[in-house]
């Protein structure tokens, strides 16, 4: 590997968990330079400024994540919530064994900072509209109640869903430990919630 694209690569490395653990907003170049081992005026020789630098860690940690979960292979699912349930227990196990590039990853796409919204949009907008797009045709093969709209019922999924994320997140932020048990249960709640909304919650009068 060429020098530099060896130098920019442990940079990466470096400023991950600083990024991870004060967020965009509260991380100073000055603190990525520290923690890289590095002056501040190397990381501007590298990456310009603390935006580009945040830009290119999320960019390389979104296609390791994408990789992980292989969200190509959803479209390939016949059964809806078959596809989600496995989708979201590969997607917290990459966030178990990844915390640090899964914590940024959550920042940048649930809580964005406002100057990296054109940015995000520009970079990641296609991505993610594509990725929307397979859930709602999966979506799509599943017959719904008369009277139900659908649009109605995939956003009462995601939110569903996310909320299991910000929840994550907030016991990751918090210390809880993320061990076998609490991971064990979190599949399990999964599981149920897939049941809870594919059957309904309120039983059939006798």
């Amino acid at each position: 590997m060429p020098v530099q694209l060896y130098e920019r690569d442990k940079i990466l490395e470096a400023c991950l968990s600083v990024f991870a653990r004060h967020g965009y907003k509260h991380t100073s170049t000055g603190m990525l330079a520290e923690a890289a081992g590095i002056s501040k005026a190397l990381i501007f020789h590298h990456f310009q400024n603390k935006k580009k630098l945040y830009l290119s860690l999320l960019e390389h940690c979104y296609e390791k994540v994408g990789t992980s979960l292989d969200t190509g292979s959803i479209s390939e699912q016949e059964d809806f919530f078959a596809a989600l349930h496995l989708y979201m227990s590969r997607k917290f196990e990459y966030y178990r064994k990844h915390p640090d590039e899964s914590k940024l990853v959550y920042e940048a796409f649930y809580t964005i900072p406002d100057e990296l919204k054109a940015d995000m949009e520009e970079k990641f907008g296609d991505v993610l509209a594509n990725k929307d797009q397979v859930w709602d045709q999966l979506f799509e093969k599943v017959p719904l109640q008369e009277g139900i709209p659908r649009k109605y019922a995939l956003d009462l999924i995601r939110i569903t869903f996310e909320h299991l994320d910000t929840a994550f997140f907030a016991d990751l932020t918090n210390g809880i430990i993320i061990d076998e048990p609490y991971m064990d249960n979190l599949f399990e709640k999964i599981k149920h919630f897939c049941s809870i909304i594919r059957d309904g919650m309120e039983k059939e009068p006798s």
